[in-house]
């Protein structure tokens, strides 16, 4: 066994790999006892084993393999164990964004396993975006009741949790195929971002690991995410791949999302998300996997089916919906002209006064999520200083979007309409949104 302590040795230092040997029985059991005698002429019984040199034991190759495999996984859970108990006792407000992947039920097996999830010292957090699987939200009340916590659930601003008619109506049930950016911002990133407020966030948990793709390639255990400033980000599965993960989740009979078994290796919304291949001839089924799994395992094959028929307004491929980029800070928790000569109208009622009142004047319909009344703020404020003799107002219309439809000329944002004094409301046609270019159309509405 000369050889073989030598290769331990090198793996682990020389008093592991004495002790690795001693008391991991099934190490001891991957070698086959021969006589002293030992001769390479002699056929071993077992098909996988191979001869050593005279005098040493040979090994069963399928049984040396699994038993690295074990001790690979060993070292993987006392690491990410190790980066749990950093992110949980050194911080005071530890947050795990919980997605119910098949990387994040480990994470969730660990903090149950280290006592975090009963004595609060990390909460889980949940983004529904309305869009999820009806799997996705059943299973998580599996979770809770199975590991005895609670999830904090966030979803779009000013929507009820789980009210999607109340989504629809202020959002539009279209959204995501109108503007995927603009739906990424209102569905995950602004929620993500307002749960990690609300929860006081010092130290964010997720489950990013560098086998899932190029983009994550070069991620550590801990770094600072590109959110607060500062806001310390604990990655600690960056080291396994996705075969480590359901190893640990068949190894301990963790509870995995039930689409697993349908040919899913990674899960999330269901208007964008498809089986891996897509016959679903590959699946995970009673902790083991069934069909090939290589379409699954290979590098940067997890998220295959995820963000399936989108693109980026570039027209690259979309792989990130925007959480875990640079940028991901600039939420939308102000309005947009607050201060200036643009006035604003609150409601309805208001809206409708204007248009009825025989004067001319500026209706922009707007959304403060939308980046593209984002991005004519500033000409907008600067047209409304300019112009003479027209009132110039903001209506926020995602929260009427039937009224502005039927009212104000909108199907999406920003509209801006020129009132005239017969009450007649004539809509901006143009996407150059610029101040000449808004004074040019009043005039030429006026004086049609």
């Amino acid at each position: 066994m000369r050889s073989t302590s030598i290769a331990l040795t090198i793996l682990c230092g020389a008093t592991a790999a004495g002790a690795f040997v001693q008391n991991i029985p099934s190490v001891k059991s991957a070698f086959l006892t021969t006589s002293n005698k030992f001769s390479s002429l002699t056929p071993s019984t077992s098909t996988s084993s191979l001869s050593m040199a005279d005098g040493e034991e040979a090994f069963d190759q399928e049984q040396f393999n699994a038993v690295g495999k074990e001790m690979r996984l060993k070292y993987l859970e006392d690491q990410a164990m190790y980066a749990l108990k950093i992110s949980c006792e050194n911080y005071g407000n530890a947050v795990f964004p919980n997605a119910m992947i098949a990387g994040d039920v480990v994470i969730t097996h660990l903090l149950d396993r280290m006592g975090y999830l009963k004595d609060g010292k990390c909460k889980i957090m949940v983004v529904d975006t309305f869009h999820l699987f009806p799997e996705t939200m059943e299973f998580l009340r599996q979770i809770e009741d199975h590991y005895g916590f609670e999830a904090e659930v966030f979803c779009a601003e000013g929507v009820p949790v789980g009210d999607k008619e109340a989504y629809d109506q202020k959002y539009g049930a279209d959204l995501w195929k109108e503007d995927i950016e603009q739906y990424d911002k209102v569905c995950k990133v602004e929620p993500f971002q307002r749960g990690l407020k609300t929860l006081s966030t010092d130290c964010m948990i997720n489950g990013r690991t560098r086998w899932q793709g190029f983009e994550r390639a070069w991620i550590d255990l801990f770094e600072n995410a590109p959110i607060g400033g500062g806001l310390a980000k604990c990655n600690p599965l960056a080291y396994w791949t996705l075969e480590d993960t359901f190893d640990y989740i068949a190894k301990y009979n963790v509870p995995h999302h039930p689409l697993h078994a349908k040919g899913y290796p990674s899960i999330g919304d269901a208007k964008d998300t498809i089986p891996i291949p897509e016959d679903g001839s590959t699946r995970f089924v009673d902790f083991k996997f069934e069909g090939d799994k290589t379409p699954w395992l290979d590098y940067a094959s997890e998220r295959k089916g995820r963000f399936v028929g989108l693109a980026n307004k570039d027209g690259s491929t979309k792989t990130e919906c925007g959480i875990h980029v640079a940028g991901a800070e600039k939420t939308f928790d102000r309005d947009l002209w607050e201060e200036g000569k643009v006035k604003s109208l609150a409601g309805p009622d208001e809206a409708i006064e204007v248009t009825s009142s025989g004067k001319p004047a500026v209706i922009t319909v707007y959304a403060p999520w939308c980046v593209h009344c984002q991005g004519m703020e500033e000409e907008y404020a600067k047209f409304a200083e300019e112009i003479a003799g027209v009132d110039v107002y903001k209506f926020r219309g995602d929260e009427v979007r039937e009224f502005v439809k039927e009212n104000l000329n909108t199907e999406s944002f920003p509209t801006v309409n020129v009132v005239k004094a017969d009450g007649s409301v004539v809509k901006y046609e143009s996407e150059e949104r610029t101040v000449e270019a808004f004074k040019a159309f009043v005039d030429e509405t006026l004086a049609a």
